[in-house]
């Protein structure tokens, strides 16, 4: 849900993921080639946990989603100190104002090119043409430096307490989990993204949307969120801000909050798909596969032998769901691909 920075992580081939992250930025949000953005994305998840300096194209290519291309980079940069290709795409004007408008927090690649063929090139602009922003984008970019900083773990311990006490506050018999990055242990977040269910919603029951109009009422109510972009019947999204403790603290920033309603009886397909990361879920849903179940953000089911799905299968835990595809149960803290 973030359109933030990556945090820099201390690893001894920074310098290659960091390239790849701006050449995956660039088929992102300017050519709009998804798989060559989903390519860099992969190879700089995998480089960025090996453990040792790489030496050589070779040597990153022998690594799971490094090809044969990323390798010759790869032997570029080394040879070279920079990529002819990024060089290039660094002194295009129109992919530099593409990619800074894409992180305002609800303008994509396809609204940043209408802008930026409209004259608008900077946060400065943005700012001067107001008027042609819906309202998701007028608070992503009210709120545009805030939105920027990551969210340290302690400041998100703080958010986790606050939200769940309000959630108990509402009603003892609701379940919500905090998802995402943070829920696999790391040091920052992008956003806070929430799961939310109540044992009285069931998926045959159709929509309830008074268990999520209740919560968000309720942290309105604390003036914990203070803008509201999108309420709809299942999901929330909007701005959050913690309290400050004395006059002296002015550390407290507005953050990016997503509320999902669902269903008790999918609720751990939903944590298991939302905790992530991303390459983990296609890995978990493609052993499902292989063993004759379809796994989603909802339902866990068996394919019969026309390949059609069945029933879905009752699930009381994330470890179910390993259990019923044969995969070891992995924390949610090695769930970091």
């Amino acid at each position: 849900m973030s359109k933030r920075k990556a945090p820099q992580n201390e690893s001894p081939n920074q310098d290659f993921v960091d390239f790849l992250i701006e050449l995956a930025n660039y088929e992102k949000n300017v050519t709009r080639a998804l798989f060559k953005h989903n390519a860099y994305r992969k190879a700089a998840s995998i480089i960025a946990k090996h453990p040792t300096r790489l030496k050589s194209g070779d040597e990153a290519k022998k690594l799971d989603g490094v090809g044969d291309k990323i390798g010759k980079k790869i032997d570029e940069f080394i040879a070279t100190g920079k990529l002819e290709k990024l060089e290039k795409i660094r002194k295009d004007d129109t992919t530099e104002s593409i990619n800074l408008m894409t992180r305002v927090s609800g303008i994509g690649p396809a609204a940043a090119r209408k802008l930026f063929d409209d004259g608008i090139k900077t946060i400065e602009d943005l700012r001067k043409n107001t008027d042609k922003l819906n309202h998701h984008q007028k608070i992503g970019l009210k709120h545009f430096e805030d939105f920027e900083q990551r969210i340290p773990r302690p400041e998100m311990e703080k958010l986790e307490s606050f939200i769940l006490g309000e959630v108990q506050n509402v009603d003892e018999n609701y379940t919500a989990t905090i998802c995402g990055s943070y829920r696999r242990g790391a040091a920052s977040s992008g956003d806070i993204d929430i799961l939310l269910t109540h044992p009285d919603f069931k998926a045959e029951d159709g929509k309830k949307p008074a268990l999520l109009h209740a919560l968000v009422k309720q942290l309105e109510k604390s003036k914990f969120v203070t803008d509201t972009i999108s309420l709809g019947d299942t999901k929330f999204m909007g701005v959050c801000q913690l309290a400050k403790e004395n006059e002296e603290d002015t550390d407290n920033l507005f953050r990016r909050i997503d509320i999902r309603l669902i269903p008790s009886d999918q609720y751990y397909c939903g944590t298991l798909y939302f905790t992530g990361s991303d390459l983990f879920n296609k890995n978990m849903r493609a052993i499902a596969l292989e063993n004759g179940f379809t796994l989603n953000e909802y339902t866990i089911r068996p394919l019969g032998s026309t390949g059609v799905p069945g029933e879905p299968l009752p699930v009381s835990s994330e470890k179910d769901v390993f259990d019923i595809i044969g995969m070891e149960y992995k924390k949610p803290s090695e769930r970091s691909m």
